[in-house]
C-alpha cells in the first residue's frame, strides 16, 4: 500500500489543437500504448467531420466538443438508505474531474 496519495501528473495538451480535452479523449481511445496511432485516428475522424459538415461557422473541433457535451452526464445517481430500504437519488456533480471521467469512460 502507498503511504500517501500519488501526485497528479500534468496532462499535456495535444500538438495540433493545443487542447487538454483532446489529449484526454485520445488517451482513452489508445490501445496498447499506441498514442501516435490514436492521435492519427482522431485527427482523421476530425477531417472526415470537416468534409461532411453543413455548418460553415463551426470547426470540426467545435462539432466534436458539442457532441461530447451531449454525451456527458449532467447528474449522478447516489444511494441513500432510508429506514430499511435503499433509494437512489439524483444530485449534480461536485467535481468536474469526475464529470469528465464519466463522459470519456
Amino acid at each position: 500500500m502507498r503511504k500517501r496519495a500519488a501526485k497528479k501528473r500534468p496532462l499535456l495538451p495535444d500538438p495540433k489543437f493545443n487542447d487538454q480535452l483532446v489529449t484526454r479523449f485520445v488517451n482513452n481511445l489508445m490501445w496498447d500504448g499506441k498514442k501516435s496511432t490514436a492521435f492519427k485516428v482522431f485527427y482523421d475522424a476530425l477531417e472526415i467531420v470537416e468534409t461532411k459538415k453543413q455548418d460553415a461557422e463551426k470547426s470540426a473541433l467545435e462539432v466534436w466538443k458539442d457532441a461530447l457535451t451531449n454525451v456527458m452526464p449532467h447528474v449522478e445517481v447516489r444511494s441513500r438508505r432510508v429506514g430499511g430500504a435503499t433509494f437512489q437519488f439524483q444530485c449534480k456533480f461536485v467535481q468536474i474531474e469526475k464529470f469528465l471521467t464519466l463522459s470519456n469512460g
